[in-house]
Formats: C-alpha cells, structure tokens, sequence
C-alpha cells in the first residue's frame, strides 16, 4: 500500500476514538509483553484510550509506566486465579472500555475472556505460541472471544487444528522498533563488557533458558566448530530452569572460554547490533520476535525450520534455516557465515530492509486498529 493510503487511512482512524483495555499477566518483559508496550504506545499516538491491566512490579508494568501508557496493576496467580477474574470483572464494569484485548496465556486469555463475558464487554485475544492443546481446552479457551489474533501463519494452522473457526482467526504479525536502530552504534563497550578479542566473531542466543528454546543443539554446533574457528565467540542471554543443566554442557564440552552465560538483560536490543551472528535453533517458535530484532538492527540468524521462523527469516536471503535438530547442518550454517563476511553484511542488510518494510510498529497498530473496528461495528 502506497503512503499516502497508509497516511489517509490513519487520518480516518483518528475520528472514532476507542476505549481499549489491554490484559497482560506476564511477569517478566520477553517478547509478547514488549509487543503490547508497543501497541499500546501506537494507539495512544493515535489518539485512543488505552489503559493495561498487569500485576504490580512486573516487567511490563515499568515498561509501560516508562512509555506513559496507564496502567491499572491488578495480581494474577495464572489460570486457576478465579479471585482475578471476579476483580477485573468489577474493574470493566467500572471503567466500561468499548472492547478488551487480551494477550499472554498466563491466566489473562481464559480468565480476561471470562471477565469480558461477564461484564458484557467485546474481547480479543491474541495467540504468540504454537504449541498444540487439548481441543476441549481451546474450545473453552477462545470462545468468549470475537478474533483470536495469530502472530503467524504457523499459529493460525494450530488454531484452525483445534477446530477453532477460520473466521475468528486474523494474522496480525508482531513487529520490531527499526528506528531504534536506525543510527550506528559504538560496539567498544559490549566488548569491553563481555571480554571480547580484537577479530573475534560474536554469535548471540536470546530466550529463555527451556527446552523448547533448543540451546543444547547450539551448543553442540559450537564444540563442533572450535577447532577450525578458534575466532568464535558464544554469548546466550536468558534465564530458565536449565540454566544449570546448560552451563554443565558446555563445560563437559569443553567451551568454557568460548560461550558465556550473559542472563536475561533488559538492555538487550542496545546490545543488538553488536553482533555478528543471531543463532536462534528453537525447535517450536510462534515467530521469534528476537530473530527480528537481530534483523532490524542487520544481523544475520541462523536457526531451525519450525514454527513461525520462515515467516521471520527468509532462508538464504536475511539468514540460513537448517532441519531442527540437525546439529551439523546448523554448524555448518554458522561455519558459513563466520567465513563469509561479505554474506553476513549482505543478509545482515535485507533483514533490516524487510523488517521496515513489513514488521513496523506502524503496520502491526494499523492492522489492529482495523480489526477492533470490525468487532465494534459488527
């Protein structure tokens, strides 16, 4: 769509303001909370009413404070938390929002449609995993509301496998802040920090430390390439249950001066462009929403094939997507990249182009604000 359309249509948006509840109940700041801080950003700089519901002192809470989005901070002990749902049921009756938009799966998608019903306010629900459930459960799950928003193909497909209805399913792909990258960045510090050499490679992981996450493959990968690569350099940052387990894989591997465990930071996108290559061998992923970052900020990734990744990275264009689980083909992936600068900078570049081009915080907001328009007006 040309930009005048684009600047049209959000002149239209402006004259009907909405009132917007937003529910998130997650607490740390990973991906899905950062997109609901960036949502609701954009739809107060279009002139709508918006206000968060999260648990007080939660990432996203500071997050969104720090961004002048207001926030109401109601606890939520997850999906079993019935207490929740009867306060943010008194809090819509109250407060009466034209529409209620739910997003984690930490209690705010069964308990917040639950309120929503009860208190007789139109809800949305947006789904970020692809992980399969019980039919019953989505069933019960997504019937109080009117679209579950896909942040993926990958996820639609789960959802239309669960026999939930392909009317209600509306992909809305999560984005990525470009601008934040849009100036070059002095790298001396991040390697001053983490004990980086002059002519070192950096390869970088982010996520949470699960097994989903597949760090133990990377892992392997990078033993296989320490012989003929000595110049590279493993930094995974993230917390999880296997944070133990993984440090002792790497020892028994014997990488202890080449991987580091950095733990989850919150300057992490400051630190982005600092790489050279963004490894991400996730093995189920609703899209990866660190894989855009790394390329908006122009690195190359390198991960497995599955789930919403081919939709994030176009494979042999912004970065490689080997078979998950096939460790040689993923260290012989990153092998490629550590010997071909002139490639890394090549992707590193179209990754950057694709991510403004069609991962903007203005497109994700426009595309919502289109949709809670079509749910309000029937």
């Amino acid at each position: 769509m040309r930009r005048f359309e684009l600047l049209w249509l959000r002149a239209l948006f402006l004259l009907v303001t909405m009132k917007i509840l937003h529910v998130e109940t997650g607490r740390h700041l990973y991906g899905g909370p950062q997109q609901v801080v960036y949502l609701g950003s954009a739809l107060i700089d279009r002139g709508h009413d918006c206000t968060l519901v999260c648990p007080p002192d939660s990432g996203v809470d500071s997050a969104a404070r720090s961004a002048a989005i207001p926030v109401r901070n109601l606890f939520c002990a997850g999906d079993l938390d019935l207490p929740f749902a009867y306060r943010l049921t008194q809090y819509l009756q109250s407060s009466k929002p034209d529409l209620v938009h739910c997003h984690s799966r930490r209690g705010a998608d069964m308990l917040g449609g639950m309120a929503a019903s009860f208190a007789d306010v139109p809800a949305v629900v947006s789904r970020r995993v692809d992980n399969t459930e019980m039919r019953l459960m989505a069933a019960l799950r997504y019937r109080p509301f009117r679209k579950i928003i896909a942040i993926s193909e990958a996820i639609a497909e789960v959802l239309r496998e669960h026999d939930v209805d392909d009317a209600r399913i509306e992909v809305i792909r999560s984005a990525v802040d470009t601008g934040q990258y849009a100036t070059p960045v002095d790298c001396a510090e991040f390697r001053a920090e983490f004990g980086i050499p002059d002519g070192a490679i950096v390869i970088a992981a982010a996520g949470q430390l699960i097994p989903r996450k597949g760090h133990r493959y990377l892992l392997q990968a990078i033993a296989g390439l320490k012989h003929n690569h000595p110049e590279c350099r493993l930094i995974i940052f993230g917390a999880g249950y296997l944070n133990n387990q993984l440090r002792a894989q790497a020892a028994s591997l014997g990488l202890g001066d080449i991987v580091q465990f950095a733990g989850f930071r919150d300057d992490l996108d400051r630190h982005m462009p600092c790489f050279d290559i963004f490894a991400h061998p996730a093995l189920a992923e609703g899209l990866g929403v660190a894989t855009l970052k790394a390329a908006a900020a122009g690195v190359p990734v390198v991960g497995f094939n599955a789930g919403g990744l081919p939709e994030a990275v176009v494979d042999g264009e912004t970065g490689v997507l080997v078979a998950p689980e096939n460790v040689a083909a993923l260290q012989d992936a990153i092998a490629t990249l550590i010997d071909n600068g002139d490639l890394r900078q090549q992707m590193g570049a179209a990754g950057r182009e694709r991510m403004q081009k069609e991962f903007s915080i203005d497109t994700m907001a426009d595309k919502h604000v289109a949709l809670y328009e079509s749910v309000l007006n029937g």
